[in-house]
């Protein structure tokens, strides 16, 4: 009897997040999580999000979902009175993927940043998709076309519907 492949998915949120709103509509969280478990097997959803304080019902509501949140510290910026957050999630994404025992990783972004990451992932036979969110994802991705699955053409089975 095989024994069955541990999937593990890796969400960079904002990128995520933003590169579906850029498309014209929002994701939702629960059908997500769904999707990945039922296509790929996914048995944990990794989520990398920037912490504000004042966000806790949301990351509770994600937990409940069945997201693992990894924190990330973030930089709140004022210009005039508009306040901005900064967070990037990269580093850490990046290391858990390389430090976790898995059989397989899925990527959730579209980012040319992990380029070296999903390289890694191949070269070591980990890497089952490069989930982007939306067409205009980075260039250095294009060699791993045969990974790539665009949430973008998923809108019908991921929209969030009031």
């Amino acid at each position: 009897m095989k024994k069955k492949e541990i999937v593990y998915a890796f969400i960079d949120s904002q990128n995520l997040n933003l590169g579906v709103k850029s498309n014209g509509w929002n994701l939702d969280w629960k059908k997500f999580i769904l999707f990945l478990k039922n296509k790929y097997g996914v048995s944990k959803a990794y989520l990398f999000i920037g912490y504000i304080e004042h966000n806790s019902k949301l990351y509770d509501h994600l937990c409940s979902l069945g997201y693992n949140l990894i924190f990330k510290k973030v930089l709140c910026v004022k210009k005039g009175n508009v306040k901005s957050y900064k967070g990037n999630v990269d580093s850490e994404l990046v290391l858990n993927a390389t430090t976790m025992r898995y059989n397989k990783a899925i990527i959730v972004s579209g980012d040319g940043d992990f380029y070296c990451l999903i390289a890694y992932l191949e070269k070591k036979k980990k890497l089952l998709a490069i989930m982007v969110p939306n067409r205009k994802y980075s260039s250095f991705l294009k060699e791993f076309q045969e990974y790539i699955d665009p949430i973008y053409a998923k809108k019908d089975e991921l929209e969030y519907k009031k």
